[in-house]
């Protein structure tokens, strides 16, 4: 029990030695950097979304915050004033409030809220801070886009469409209780993940007043619309990407860039050729339209470029030719001489501009996209009048924060969004390199560190590998990978043939043969970091999700070297896949030579399946229920045939995620832990185990 003393009575010599007993008491209470715990997730903030006014002097973005008594994420807007640096509330109710987007003029802000029940446009006038619903929609708005004289807001909307049903139902009597009607469907694509079951219907574009009123719809017919859409100088034209093609349904690859005029509704194709173009951008003279898109030769992976062409249309010309990376989310610069773009290259996603002459910089590295599960890179960027660009920026020990790049290119992070982090123990990634055995090939990687590590011990070591499986890990922060390192593993993620952010050959190592020697690439690199020392060879453990949910059931029948595997929401057999999954009409398509029924034995010879009877490592299979991407029928097969063989398994299922698995903060939390407990269970001596 502390009892105050004054100040001014306490002798000299009394106050001295109080002084020096309270100083180790002082130091002991100090903030302990402690293990991450499960419950951290919910304390975890991501920036996203981060838009730069006209004139460069704020930036509006999206807080991303987990509510631990809804057990969901909620959405909020923040203002930043570049200059001092102070930011503020500016849409922060309690509602989702998302996609900010800055009038011409840069005095107000359109945005969507659920303040009202269901998303609707509103308006935020900064001069005087109020705030107003402009629409009354029947389904949610996005692709929010100003004119340019800021009368009119373009946007995107689901209409619904009547069927008729194939047989009438007679009448029941009343007060009668029947089971309910049945569902017709009939269109290619019926479900799609994350979204459940389609309804009839399509997405259309629409044009509403800035200040309110009725919603104009602009396109007609049954096709969908959607995605970036600009407008000419003048207002009298809209440029967006469609597939208006009568055989829609069978290719989502394929689209156009097309002008609609926005007064007669006439709409005209301004590109014809096979292949996707998107993300249309008019130049500020309305001379030209930049784009992005690729021949398509129907391989796995393919890489986009970015094109200009006149904005009448005719023979584009392709700008920053030589860069064999994806072009993603091009810009016009205010000048009109150039186009800022952002790629990833090496797992780091990065901004960078080109002229019009074909001359090529890079601004600036390290973006970071809000999923902040597993290192994926991602992140966006947005660029105002003067050269200045905003954009969410991360690290392996930080989520993503705002940060800005001056034209002079001085950095500048603008929010600390998760200071409590400075207090927990987290593991840094180390860049590594090794060479394949299959054809020696240099592999990438990054080595985590458990977060108390002592050199003078042996720890097991995890390696966790990514999906897609064209996509790519990087030095970003994952909140998986910080907990497995906070449990005492050393943990190896990599960027095995196939992955992208590498270019297209290195990309397409694995076009019609995965999984397949990337199996040997992800080996050489565990043989790497055991190489180093500090890895207790009795205790390797391996796991991944969807493409790396193949690749660990893939390993598993090819070895017995891990003490035990999560398998998460795999594909086990690729042809009831393809004929269950959501894109069935692309995964045959560019993943196969043919189709199941013209050439089963490819599809059985890449099938985890095939492998099954040789597995002895214990397996277990975590897949959400309402996943439709790798329907949960995948999982259902290994684990019964794993079941049945006596291999040790278990079925994890999430009820109600889809193929992220992790929409819900208690849904990340369930997936580690149970991925840690399972582990924990197979460990080899881990009552001497670090952590234990």
């Amino acid at each position: 029990m502390l009892i105050p003393t004054p100040r001014r009575t306490m002798p000299i010599q009394l106050g001295f030695l109080c002084a020096l007993i309270a100083a180790p008491l002082l130091a002991a209470q100090a903030p302990a950097h402690l293990p991450l715990q499960s419950r951290d997730v919910f304390d975890l903030e991501t920036a996203s979304d981060a838009q730069i006014s006209p004139d460069g002097r704020y930036i509006v973005y999206v807080r991303n915050n987990n509510d631990i008594m809804t057990d969901s994420v909620r959405q909020s807007l923040w203002l930043i004033d570049v200059q001092s640096g102070e930011q503020q509330a500016l849409q922060a109710d309690g509602h989702d409030n998302f996609s900010p987007r800055w009038s011409p003029d840069g005095r107000r802000i359109a945005f969507v809220s659920t303040a009202d029940g269901k998303p609707q446009l509103y308006m935020r006038w900064l001069d005087s801070g109020r705030t107003s619903m402009l629409t009354n929609l029947t389904a949610g708005p996005g692709d929010l886009t100003f004119s340019p004289d800021g009368r009119w807001l373009a946007f995107s909307q689901f209409v619904p469409k009547s069927v008729e049903p194939l047989a009438k139902a007679p009448e029941k009597p009343e007060g009668a209780t029947w089971a309910p009607e049945v569902t017709l469907v009939d269109s290619v694509v019926y479900r799609v993940d994350g979204q459940g079951y389609l309804k009839h219907g399509y997405r259309h574009l629409f044009l509403v007043a800035a200040d309110g009123g009725a919603a104009r719809q602009l396109t007609t017919g049954n096709f969908n619309h959607g995605g970036r859409m600009s407008f000419t100088p003048d207002g009298k034209r809209l440029i967006f990407s469609a597939n208006r093609n009568d055989d829609w349904e069978y290719d989502n690859v394929e689209s156009e860039i097309y002008a609609i005029d926005i007064a007669s509704g006439e709409i005209a194709a301004l590109t014809h050729r096979k292949g996707p173009d998107a993300t249309p951008a008019v130049s500020p003279d309305g001379r030209s339209i930049a784009y992005v898109g690729f021949d398509d030769r129907e391989q796995g992976y393919q890489v986009t470029h970015l094109y200009v062409m006149a904005s009448a249309g005719g023979e584009p010309r392709t700008l920053a030719a030589t860069l064999d990376r994806d072009v993603n989310d091009p810009r016009w610069a205010s000048d009109g001489r150039g186009i800022y773009y952002s790629y990833d290259d090496h797992g780091v996603r990065r901004i960078a501009y080109v002229g019009l002459n074909g001359r090529q910089r890079e601004i600036v590295g390290g973006l970071g996209g809000e999923d902040i599960g597993r290192p994926y890179s991602g992140g966006e960027f947005s660029v105002a009048d003067n050269g200045r660009i905003a954009y969410t920026a991360t690290s392996i020990t930080r989520p993503p924060d705002v940060a800005m790049v001056e034209p002079s290119g001085r950095q500048r992070r603008l929010t600390h969004l998760n200071s409590q982090l400075d207090y927990r123990a987290l593991s840094d990634g180390e860049r590594i390199e090794w060479q394949s055995s299959h054809d020696g090939r240099t592999i990438e990687g990054w080595l985590m560190k458990p977060a108390a590590f002592d050199p003078q011990r042996k720890y097991p070591l995890l390696l966790e590998i990514h999906g897609g499986p064209f996509a790519s890990y990087g030095p970003a922060f994952s909140i998986e990978m910080q907990r497995y390192a906070a449990q005492g593993y050393f943990v190896l993620y990599c960027n095995p043939r196939g992955s992208t952010s590498y270019g297209e050959e290195f990309g397409n190592l694995i076009h019609h043969a995965y999984p397949g020697f990337d199996y040997d690439d992800l080996m050489s690199g565990v043989d790497a970091v055991m190489a180093r020392g500090n890895i207790d060879a009795d205790n390797l453990f391996v796991t991944g999700g969807s493409g790396g949910g193949v690749l660990t059931a893939w390993i598993v029948g090819k070895t017995s070297r891990f003490r035990a595997a999560v398998v998460a929401k795999p594909v086990i057999n690729w042809t009831s896949f393809v004929l269950t999954a959501d894109f069935n009409n692309f995964f045959y398509r560019y993943w196969f030579a043919a189709p199941p029924w013209e050439d089963q034995a490819a599809y059985w010879q890449r099938s985890p399946l095939s492998l099954v009877g040789n597995v002895t490592t214990p397996t277990m299979l975590l897949t959400g229920e309402a996943d439709y991407r790798t329907p949960m029928s995948e999982t259902e097969q290994f684990y019964q045939a794993l079941k049945l063989r006596k291999v040790p398994t278990a079925m994890l299922r999430v009820p109600e995620a889809s193929h992220g698995l992790t929409a819900r903060p208690s849904n990340q939390i369930a997936k580690v832990d149970n991925i840690i407990a399972w582990f924990e269970k197979f460990r080899h001596g881990k009552a001497e185990a670090p952590g234990t």
